[in-house]
């Protein structure tokens, strides 16, 4: 099992300070690989507003991933670099392409794309288009994961679809992993899980989730790969979760009280411990050694933790040591 860290990159991300400054990410990233994650990873949002998780109202803002992980890339030199995941409407397939092969090369080969569909209606406002339903989105991604894996090792490729278009590209000089960058799509949905068994090499979604509820996608997964002839278990299985650690029970309600405190709104005022750790990876150091064994016994490779009350947030630093430290003690 490995270990990833959402770094912290939105104005909501870090308790008391908004806006966020770059260097709070660049700390985040260098204590984080120096904790011992594995990797790290920023989304993919212009910016977000966070009342479906609770929040209050308004738009937060965020750092453009691409251009964070290529600075993360000289401050973090060991943890791979991933995007959690890039929406697809926000860039040209054939650009996208270009900035991720420089990208690889940037930070000597430890890049992971993740990339999906879109779902945020203001992400697709930004570019001057309405949100399409899901079987147009699923088409679009289709189509722009076509084009990255011919493009990544170099091209050429031509591609003349209805929302992406290249003829005889190239893509120079080309991605340094070979053949080319992991490429794994976020989601959940039936028609998503089948495209990831025709054209990814990996499966990510977040960020809550209880074990039943996975393996009702994973049987989902499972006849979408039989169904195209693909072994279920090469698809890399990464899954995202909500985290926090306590010492002992006791530890961990003062822990999640001063989270409650601190998180936006008010937003955990009224959800008490035993509801919010449910679907999330919380605990003593020996429970969550329990529950990583049994997401390993789901065929997940990697636990990407949210170590705050919002994605790609972190409640405090001394919870982020204690959580690293549990969870190398898991494995």
């Amino acid at each position: 099992m490995q270990f990833g860290l959402a770094l912290p990159h939105y104005d909501f991300s870090i308790p008391g300070e908004s806006p966020l400054r770059f260097e709070t990410i660049v700390e985040h990233a260098r204590a984080a690989e120096g904790l011992g994650f594995d990797a790290l990873y920023v989304s993919d949002h212009v910016s977000l507003a966070i009342e479906k998780y609770g929040g209050p109202p308004g738009e937060y803002f965020a750092y453009e991933p691409l251009t964070t992980l290529a600075a993360v890339a000289g401050a973090a030199t060991r943890a791979r670099l991933g995007t959690l995941v890039l929406a697809e409407v926000l860039r040209p397939a054939g650009v996208l392409a270009k900035a991720l092969a420089t990208l690889d090369r940037l930070c000597g080969g430890r890049l992971d794309i993740g990339i999906g569909a879109g779902w945020y209606e203001p992400d697709y406002a930004a570019v001057g288009l309405s949100l399409p339903p899901p079987g147009e989105r699923l088409a679009r991604l289709r189509e722009a994961l076509a084009i990255l894996d011919a493009l990544l090792p170099g091209g050429p490729a031509t591609l003349d679809g209805k929302a992406h278009l290249v003829r005889d590209a190239t893509n120079l000089p080309p991605a340094r992993q070979e053949p080319r960058p992991p490429i794994f799509v976020g989601g959940k949905g039936d028609r998503l899980l089948r495209l990831v068994a025709e054209m990814a090499d990996g499966w990510n979604t977040c960020w809550a989730w209880t074990p039943d509820d996975y393996r009702a996608r994973l049987d989902v997964l499972h006849r979408a790969c039989e169904d195209v002839g693909r072994d279920p278990a090469s698809v890399r299985r990464t899954l995202g979760l909500y985290a926090l650690a306590g010492e002992d029970e006791r530890d961990l309600a003062a822990r999640y009280e001063r989270m409650q405190a601190e998180a936006p709104g008010g937003m955990l005022d009224r959800v008490p411990l035993e509801e919010w750790r449910a679907g999330h990876l919380v605990g003593t150091p020996e429970q969550l050694a329990e529950q990583v064994a049994g997401w390993a016994a789901l065929g997940v490779a990697e636990i990407i933790v949210s170590a705050g009350p919002l994605p790609f947030s972190v409640s405090g630093r001394d919870d982020l040591d204690l959580l690293a430290r549990a969870l190398r003690a898991a494995v």
